[in-house]
């Protein structure tokens, strides 16, 4: 069986690696293959199969969760050549004898029609499961205990926290990094743009942050006028496509955005078929078209022209974060880059989308990470670091109300600026009060790095329409003047000691 596709050296370097742990007479065994969104999984599975079926004489069954996925795998398994017939609802039995070798299935059809007899899996003896980190899928390995198991995913961890996916698979493989298609041209690098979003009414259900209380925050006037800001600042003009976690939130952004005069549509899971095929082939089609959706974009969908990706939600799922991103990391000849606007600290939660991440560790232990997930999660009220208090003795005050400071500036017609210069000037006395020569001093200005790191976010959000980046440089700078008039105010103090 020829190929005629030809493969890129990671993704044969990755299909060595399967079969030499694959082992062509351990029929019960299962692995799991991880390559980021965009790196080609569907080809390497695809291959996986080809290769599979010209050494043994037995089937294959590729399993997937969405009928896109069904139809997407089953014309990459032909462009390799191979023979396919998928099983979806329009089928209602498979003989034993059926001709074909390569079957590609919906996980419920198929799970039917074997409860009812009406598919013989006898001679299958290897199983692909594409979006592996899928729950649903676990119900069916059991059924194919003679055969060779692949799981294949972004993100391998599962989208169950009480069935790991360690339980299920005996060896994690994990494929190139999206540092590294980067570095080689493979996938788009991102451009970030990260807001300060107040997330604190939210609340969390079934296993990420309830629908409810994102349409809540996100349908806000504020909210909806800093996506709008965000979006003309750093995405205009460009192929945009918008996530929210409820259908309340994208129908609001799609008229907001509509009656700003921006060609803008909504997607969601309860859209006609039709008119999904209708608003894509739009999308697909305008020039500088934006796309606000729910629940519907994050698998089965390719759309490479896509330059900008704006996360309208905040989600505690590493999996939904890089399926959401992923969307616009394919890269084209006249595509190299693509933007990220994140309005929900989701990069703050995770880190940046393209920064190493060990999978191995999350395979391995898996409870780990979900638990320090939820210690993020919770809700801190602000306090000094432990022992910050004993090393300003001499300071009756140390503390300082952000918020009520830029209220008092906006009432006196005051810049607000002003904030920012209080609180620098007490930290200077501080310091300055507590220290007996330069370096002391200066000592102690680093003591301070958490304190003004709070003092600087308090700060942005009275600010409102202000980047993480902006954010950044206010830190910086704050720590630069700190430095420079802790020492004038020290030789000023010394000089008054020897006079």
């Amino acid at each position: 069986m020829e190929s005629t596709v030809t493969l890129y050296p990671y993704q044969e370097q990755a299909l060595s690696q399967i079969f030499e742990r694959f082992g062509q007479n351990n029929a019960d065994q299962r692995l799991l293959f991880q390559l980021p969104t965009g790196g080609g999984k569907t080809m390497i599975f695809s291959e996986i199969s080809r290769r599979y079926l010209g050494i043994h004489n037995q089937k294959v069954i590729v399993l997937t969760h969405r009928v896109e996925l069904c139809n997407q795998t089953s014309a990459t398994l032909k462009k390799l050549g191979i023979k396919n017939r998928i099983i979806n609802s329009a089928v209602k039995h498979v003989a034993p004898d059926d001709r074909y070798a390569c079957y590609v299935a919906m996980v419920e059809t198929l799970n039917n029609r074997i409860e009812s007899g009406d598919i013989d899996i006898t001679g299958v003896g290897l199983v692909i499961i594409d979006e592996a980190h899928h729950n649903s899928f676990q119900k069916l390995l059991e059924k194919f205990s003679d055969a060779a198991i692949i799981g294949v995913t972004a993100t391998p961890l599962s989208s169950d926290s009480t069935a790991p996916l360690n339980h299920h698979y005996q060896q994690l493989i994990t494929g190139e990094s999206i540092e590294k298609l980067i570095a080689d041209g493979f996938l788009a690098k991102p451009t970030v743009w990260r807001y300060d979003v107040e997330i604190s009414s939210l609340q969390t259900g079934a296993g990420d942050f309830t629908v409810s209380t994102s349409d809540e925050l996100y349908s806000s006037p504020a909210m909806l006028d800093l996506l709008k800001h965000a979006y003309e600042a750093h995405a205009k003009g460009k192929k945009t496509l918008i996530f929210n976690n409820g259908i309340f939130t994208s129908k609001n952004v799609c008229q907001f955005f509509n009656d700003a005069g921006y060609p803008t549509k909504h997607l969601d899971n309860q859209t006609p078929p039709a008119e999904r095929a209708e608003v894509l082939q739009w999308f697909k089609k305008t020039k500088g078209a934006i796309l606000t959706s729910v629940s519907i974009l994050t698998t089965g969908f390719d759309e490479p022209t896509i330059q900008a990706v704006i996360l309208n939600r905040a989600t505690t799922s590493l999996t939904l974060y890089h399926q959401m991103i992923g969307r616009g990391s394919r890269r084209l000849p006249q595509k190299k880059t693509f933007t990220i606007i994140d309005l929900g600290n989701n990069t703050e939660r995770f880190g940046d989308w393209q920064q190493p991440v060990d999978w191995q560790e999350i395979f391995d232990h898996p409870e780990a990470y979900q638990a320090m997930l939820n210690a993020m999660l919770e809700n801190h009220v602000h306090a000094l670091p432990p022992g910050t208090r004993t090393k300003f003795p001499n300071s009756l005050e140390i503390t300082f109300d952000v918020q009520e400071a830029h209220k008092r500036a906006v009432e006196n017609n005051k810049k607000p600026k002003t904030v920012i210069r209080e609180s620098l000037r007490q930290h200077v006395i501080m310091c300055v009060e507590n220290a007996g020569t330069i370096p002391e001093a200066l000592e102690l200005t680093v003591e301070l790095d958490k304190e003004i790191a709070w003092r600087v976010k308090q700060y942005a959000k009275c600010l409102g329409h202000v980047t993480a980046n902006y954010k950044e440089w206010l830190i910086e700078d704050y720590k630069t003047k700190l430095n420079i008039l802790v020492q004038k105010m020290m030789r000023r103090k010394e000089m008054k000691m020897t006079g």
